[in-house]
This record gives C-alpha cells, structure tokens and sequence, in this order.
C-alpha cells in the first residue's frame, strides 16, 4: 500500500514545526499524496524524534468537535503523536511563547492518562478500568500551512497540528464518583481570554463523549499498518471542547467548568 519514500516528507514536516516556519499543503503539490502516506509519515516522524532523543509519551486526537468540521473544511477526526518535549504540566509551565508555534490556536480538553493497553472494539464501559487518570487541558495547535487551509490527509501527516499540551491537576476515574460517565458527555466549560468569555461548550462536543473520542481512535489505530495501537501509560487529549481561538503574547486563558470535579485551569502567552 505504501509506495512513497516519506523521509523527506517527514523531515520537510520537522523542520517547520522547529522553525517554525510554514509550507504549502502537501496534497496541493502531490494529488497522489493520499492517507496511507500520512500515516506512514506519522510512524517516521516518530523514528526520526526517537532519534534526536524525543520520548513519545501518547496521541492527540482533533477534529472530534463537528461544530468546527465547517470552519476548517475537515469533515473526520484525526490523530498525531506527542512527545516529552511537547507535553507538560501547567503547575510547571504556567507561561508558554506564542512564537514557538505557527499560527496558534489554543483548544480546552479532556485528558486520559491509560493504565492498561486497549484493543479494537472497546466501548466506554471495557474503558473505565483502562483509565489511570482524567484531567483538563489545554493543547496549542499551530499551522505549518499558511492561512489554516488545508485537507485532512495534510493535517494528519503534520502530526495531528499538534504544538503543545499542558496539563491540570489528574483526578483518578474512581475520584470522579459513579456518574463520571454521563458527566464527561454533560459537563460544561467556559472559556476566556482576560477575563472575556470568548466560548462556551460541552463534554458531548468531542465526538459526543471523550470516552467515545478515545474508542475511535483504538478502532482508527486497529486499521493502522503504520503505527502501533495504544498502550498503557500513554496520555490521550480528546479534541477541543470549545471552538479554536487565535493567541498572541500578553494573553491570559482560562477556563471554568462545572458539572464534573475537575479543576478550571489558567495559561498565560508570552
């Protein structure tokens, strides 16, 4: 199935994202580039990151809030690895530099750390005994496209746009008491730039549950002769809850959210 050598593409990908710089989409230049390519790019992007010292520590899956599929002209979830260099705790950064990153956008989500490994077929219940932890987060996704145009295909080879994940405080699934199920789809949260509301948006917003989100990927991964399925210690960010927003240094962000015991979170650019 795989004809293409993605090498370069990979390293084309790489040196953006450390610019970071931007470049052309990669279905505008090569119409033969199709999803087989994107995920074989994925599995070289994580080769070459091992290579440099990089530690993968887990996926991001986008594209899983269908409020936002018209926007951005992408019409299914994606997905993309992320690294000890990309993942970190907000309690340790609570500050972060918008220039790091082309175009970023900022997404609150729901979080999985997995204690077990998961296997295609796996519904939300066969889930909540694979779940270490649960928190709230934001992740920076960046453009290496000019103007956030693009194909899907694209976005999947550029490691799911992936920039950046910073994390809140984890609650144990068992902390978050019986209901935790209906209060991933049912949560609210409310996010804001100094002080403005800027969006409101729901639990049932990422593919109607993060549990449901999660379940696709497995299955997505199942079908995958590139890259390896999930597997236990790996965390798992479900796709923004709210509409994505533009950020610029000088911003504060942050979020509030009420019915599930998860901790609001703050994130300043500079």
């Amino acid at each position: 199935m795989h004809t293409k050598n993605v090498a370069p593409i990979a390293d084309e990908i790489l040196a953006a994202i450390d610019g970071p710089s931007q470049i052309a989409p990669f279905t505008d230049r090569d119409p033969s580039f199709r999803i087989e390519h994107a995920y074989a790019t994925l599995a070289e992007l994580r080769r070459k990151r091992a290579a440099r010292g990089e530690r993968h520590v887990g996926r991001k899956i986008g594209f899983t809030n269908r409020g936002i599929w018209d926007e951005y002209k992408v019409y299914a979830p994606i997905w993309g690895n992320m690294y000890d260099t990309t993942v970190s705790e907000l309690s340790a950064t609570p500050a972060i530099q918008a220039a790091r990153f082309s175009e970023p956008r900022i997404e609150p989500e729901i979080v999985f750390k997995l204690s077990k490994d998961l296997k295609a077929g796996i519904n939300e219940t066969g889930l909540l005994g694979a779940i270490e932890w649960v928190t709230h987060g934001f992740e920076i996704v960046q453009s290496i496209f000019p103007g956030w145009t693009f194909k899907g295909i694209d976005c999947f080879a550029a490691e799911g746009l992936h920039g950046a994940l910073l994390l809140g405080p984890p609650r144990s699934f068992a902390s978050l008491g019986p209901n935790a199920k209906k209060e991933l789809v049912n949560f609210n949260v409310a996010l804001s730039c100094n002080g403005k509301i800027m969006d409101r948006g729901r639990g049932a917003n990422a593919l109607d549950s993060p549990l449901l989100a999660l379940c696709h990927l497995v299955d997505v991964l199942d079908m995958d002769p590139f890259n390896p399925p999930l597997r236990a210690g790996e965390i798992i960010t479900t796709g923004t809850l709210t509409r994505a927003f533009p950020v610029a240094p000088g911003e504060t962000w942050s979020t509030a959210i009420d019915g599930i015991a998860l901790d609001g979170i703050t994130l300043k650019f500079t």
